[in-house]
């Protein structure tokens, strides 16, 4: 791309838009996706700033719906803030998001239960497994123990 047509500002906006077009990204998603594509990291900021003003592109809402979208897939917390932070979505904007989200424990039950069936792993091997999974599921410790029953003994 040559350099007159980076630094345009229609060219870029008409980039910005046929993306958005697609899916909804956050402001640095977008923005690394411009200068991907070859445009320059002012004209690329210019015109992110102009379509946030107007209530385009918003990372508040794009964490919202980040978060319930991959809850509703049964994912847990901890993926789905690596995965947000990963996107480009400042920390008090994510912890924003999971916090108005689901109630992640029963979700980790309902994923548990959706894996392996309505019965409590009866085992040790059992728990361990399901763990595992919902583990890579994104769940918290505390999530894995209330959805397996695994409660560590006191003793």
């Amino acid at each position: 791309m040559n350099a007159e047509r980076s630094a345009d500002r229609e060219a870029v906006g008409a980039a910005a838009i046929a993306l958005l077009a697609r899916r909804d990204f956050a402001r640095a998603e977008l923005h690394a996706k411009l200068r991907s594509k070859g445009f320059g990291a002012a004209a690329a900021e210019e015109v992110i700033a102009g379509l946030a003003a107007r209530g385009v592109i918003d990372d508040r809402r794009f964490a919202e719906n980040y978060v319930n979208w991959h809850a509703q897939r049964g994912q847990g917390p901890i993926r789905i803030a690596a995965e947000l932070r990963r996107h480009g979505v400042p920390d008090a904007l994510v912890d924003a998001a999971l916090a108005g989200g689901p109630d992640w424990r029963a979700l980790a039950s309902r994923a548990r239960r959706a894996k392996f069936g309505g019965q409590p792993p009866a085992s040790w091997t059992d728990k361990a497994r399901q763990a595992r999974f919902l583990q890579y599921r994104g769940f918290s410790s505390d999530h894995i123990r209330a959805a397996t029953g695994a409660d560590l003994d006191t003793d």
